[in-house]
């Protein structure tokens, strides 16, 4: 039988499309699905680019042929500068294997119980601060900024074993400075990143931030062990990742491919609870009906104690809000694969070289899938409804082989923190409250940062 040769969505002007991309990438892909349907192509400044928008299109890329496809695609090389061969952007499949393989029993949700105290702490320090703002009358929080450096604090006393708040602030904003020039970069790849303009060097310098942390860091251990003759506490995911060997050859990492995982883990946990939780704190704050459920579950569940991780099962409704933010504005909203070689997909000819963009964010709002796609209903994650909805309509982690391996990790954090939250308190909208607009960067940011009012429940 014949292939049917894709539609494609051509621009109107503008270089291919390019300028229309990179002025609304989100509305350009959501244009060509209605014109063209769930699968089509597009050429962005000469690269051969197909979306591809339905469940069984994402099942076939990353599940059934994922040996036909790679992430040697134009999305990971532009993060490539910053990530470089960690779990998360590396292209060589050998090497990516031989990560996963030894990195993996480190994130089971059995690993990771033991990191929960590190969030639950955490986040009462985070609180016990709010606290102190609100009664001195300064009750408008930056919330964005706030779970920014609350995801830091957990991810480096996890990682270190260690309080670097004011060296996580910097880390902080080195990545917020990579992650916009980045996310420019790639809705118009113009000129080289190789090119020294002034914007590539603020790159460079913020790239540069980041590796010192983490070397300092890495660094610091790797004394400490050196001078004492002592392993590093063994709770701690550095100390673990040094212990690592893989199971065929029985090595560990070299000192730059830990650099580059310890690297990617900071940045992988930072961004999924920041955006993730900071929305999902804004949606509760519009829809205080919802709101009132968490309150009613966590008061039950919870009696007014911190949550433990064997809590989380009960906690079934604060699961499935997070599942609800993280449908509507995943932080991960995008991933490409790379098709090695001439596939079909519903019939069509996915051509050698094409970069696959998978966009979560018109996935997860596909009308066939979602009733009310715009609307935040936590109840789309009531068991009911999960067990009749095709697996792939919700890739907020990925699927298949390369999944996100920290998926139990940000998980746990983001259901603790959020009953944590609304234990006592609530956030709300002030009085001149606008509405706040996902900004596509190379993650999904709150354009201008989420600012709510903290009132006493």
């Amino acid at each position: 039988m014949s292939l049917k040769e894709l539609p494609t969505l051509t621009s109107r002007g503008g270089l291919g499309g390019a300028l229309r991309f990179k002025r609304d990438q989100l509305g350009f892909l959501a244009a060509g699905v209605r014109h063209h349907g769930d699968l089509f192509r597009f050429r962005l400044l000469g690269v051969p680019m197909v979306l591809a928008n339905r469940p069984d299109h994402i099942r076939h890329i990353l599940v059934d042929e994922d040996d036909r496809y790679d992430k040697d695609t134009i999305i990971f090389k532009v993060v490539r500068p910053v990530l470089r061969n960690g779990l998360i952007a590396v292209a060589d499949r050998e090497l990516w294997r031989r990560q996963r393989r030894m990195m993996a029993p480190l994130f089971t949700p059995r690993t990771i119980a033991g990191f929960a105290r590190n969030m639950t702490d955490e986040t009462e320090r985070m609180l016990a601060r709010w606290e102190r703002r609100r009664q001195a009358d300064e009750a408008l929080l930056d919330v964005t900024d706030e779970i920014g450096q609350l995801a830091l604090r957990v991810v480096n006393r996890s990682l270190f074993s260690a309080d670097v708040s004011r060296a996580a602030q910097e880390f902080e904003r080195a990545f917020g400075t990579a992650n916009s020039i980045l996310g420019s970069f790639f809705r118009f790849p113009f000129p080289p990143l190789s090119v020294p303009t002034p914007r590539h060097h603020r790159l460079r310098q913020a790239i540069d931030h980041m590796d010192r942390f983490v070397s300092d860091m890495i660094n610091k251990r790797l004394g400490e062990e050196e001078t004492t003759g002592v392993p590093g506490t063994p709770a701690d995911l550095l100390t673990l990742l040094l212990r690592s060997v893989d199971e065929e050859d029985g090595t560990g990492m070299e000192a730059e491919q830990l650099h580059h995982e310890v690297l990617n883990i900071c940045i992988g946990a930072y961004e999924t609870t920041t955006n993730a939780l900071s929305w999902g704190l804004y949606l509760l704050a519009r829809h205080p009906e919802v709101e009132g459920r968490l309150h009613d579950e966590v008061d039950r569940v919870l009696g007014g104690r911190i949550p433990q991780f064997e809590d989380l099962p009960r906690l079934v409704y604060t699961r499935m809000i997070i599942d609800e933010t993280l449908r509507l504005y995943s932080p991960a909203y995008q991933t490409m694969r790379h098709a090695r070689e001439e596939d079909a997909i519903a019939g069509y000819r996915i051509p050698a070289g094409s970069n696959i963009l998978i966009n979560s964010y018109l996935l997860h709002r596909h009308p066939e899938f979602w009733p009310e796609p715009e609307r935040f209903a936590p109840d789309n994650f009531a068991p009911e409804r999960v067990s009749v909805r095709p697996k792939h309509a919700y890739i907020p982690f990925g699927s298949g082989p390369r999944v996100c391996i920290g998926k139990h990790f940000a998980l746990a954090e983001l259901t603790l923190a959020l009953a944590m939250v609304a234990r006592r308190h609530r956030l709300v909208l002030p009085e001149d409250a606008r509405k706040v607009e996902p900004e596509p960067l190379i993650t999904l940011h709150p354009r201008g940062g989420i600012h709510l009012r903290l009132v006493c429940r």
